[in-house]
């Protein structure tokens, strides 16, 4: 059903992103970049920096419909492919550590592509590779794979309903781009730096923001088990349970644990609308709670106070990730103490009303963020349940 192309063996540093020749399918863009389906005319794809080393290769050149496998992997990534299109006015090569496959009979434009990464197909390979911490497959492993395809009108009616939906999940991809990018300039726009004034303010205000320790706004705790005589700002009924791994988002409203569940007698708790920043493993990583939960050693907690806005704070601890991490890089041990933490300065606004604006600002734009991620996860399980059922 294929035919085996030859590749080339060029590294990363071989590569670049400006101006060449001829491009090159790399097995890492394979597994991290690219979908189904790679137009070679995209940005994305590099170029040949020593075209002298692939002209050698033209006979191998990639076609239209020819399929790309990366054959090597840490997981079971390994055997992901992408289905080359569009390899004119750049003439186009496989990388090292793939394995490019032309197939004998016509197939409908980017059907191989979605359905070799379908489980039905993919599953076959994972069966038939090799290794332990690094996986590996062989054309041989390939050559035992079945490929079962309906007639060509059924392949390009399956194929144009997944590019519908692979082009739904790009533009909500591409938009949380753009306002991550847009978030991360006013970052440096919308915060005072040591002149005391940021660049980009609400009408209304003019003052020049103050410098405080973190202790100045709010109460600073770091997790651990309580001592008797404390038994107010500890729980244990009902109470959820936080620990870095759990942060992976800017807000906590709910944790898979709770503290009776995974051993831990009491905690030191942290109130709704405290900000959680872990100070050992992954340092600077950061959430607000929108309940109240227990938190373990690795964790700093600042509770503000009544005139300062949590959402500001939230948003401004991103600066004060890089401090902790500068902290921790001269520190024997990896990590910042409580006093090291409380010691960290930054500038606030004067009025709570101005912190109140531009926390609500970013929350907006955090949500909206967080609603094209959702829209992405929504699609592509959409998409997982397609191809688990539509490929045989």
């Amino acid at each position: 059903m294929f035919s085996f192309l030859k590749n080339s063996t060029l590294s990363r540093s071989e590569l670049n992103y400006e101006s060449g020749k001829f491009k090159y399918i790399h097995y890492g863009d394979i597994l991290t970049k690219f979908g189904d389906i790679t137009d070679t005319r995209n940005f994305s794809v590099p170029f040949v920096t020593t075209p002298e080393k692939v002209i050698r290769l033209e006979k191998y050149f990639l076609q239209n419909g020819d399929v790309v496998i990366a054959d090597t992997a840490e997981d079971s990534m390994v055997g992901k492919v992408t289905e080359i299109q569009n390899p004119d006015p750049f003439p186009t090569v496989s990388g090292l550590h793939t394995i490019p496959i032309r197939p004998n009979k016509e197939f409908a434009a980017g059907f191989l592509g979605h359905y070799m990464n379908a489980p039905f197909y993919h599953d076959q390979l994972f069966k038939l590779m090799q290794g332990v911490k690094v996986l590996s497959l062989s054309k041989s492993a390939v050559i035992q794979t079945k490929i079962n395809s309906p007639s060509y009108c059924e392949q390009r009616l399956i194929s144009r309903m997944i590019n519908l939906i692979d082009g739904t999940i790009t533009l909500h991809e591409e938009k949380k781009r753009q306002l991550e990018r847009l978030k991360s300039a006013l970052l440096q726009k919308m915060f005072a730096d040591k002149s005391g004034y940021p660049a980009i303010r609400f009408e209304g205000f003019d003052k020049a923001w103050e410098e405080r320790k973190l202790k100045e706004l709010g109460d600073i705790q770091t997790g651990n088990t309580p001592p008797t005589s404390d038994s107010d700002n500890y729980s244990l009924d009902g109470v959820l349970w936080v620990t870095p791994t759990d942060i992976k988002s800017l807000v906590i409203s709910n944790t898979a644990k709770k503290l009776s569940q995974v051993g831990v007698t009491k905690a030191r708790i942290a109130k709704a609308g405290s900000i959680l920043v872990t100070s050992i493993a992954s340092i600077g990583k950061n959430t607000l709670l929108r309940m109240d939960a227990g938190f373990n050693q690795q964790i700093n907690s600042l509770t503000p106070t009544s005139e300062n806005d949590s959402y500001f704070l939230l948003t401004q601890s991103e600066k004060w990730s890089e401090k902790m991490k500068q902290i921790a890089a001269s520190a024997t041990m990896q990590i910042v103490n409580k006093t090291e933490f409380s010691n960290i300065s930054t500038y606030v606004p004067v009025h709570k009303e101005e912190q109140e604006k531009i926390g609500s600002f970013f929350k907006h734009l955090d949500d909206t963020i967080a609603l094209h991620q959702q829209k992405i996860n929504n699609i592509n399980s959409v998409k997982k349940s397609l191809l688990q059922k539509m490929f045989i």
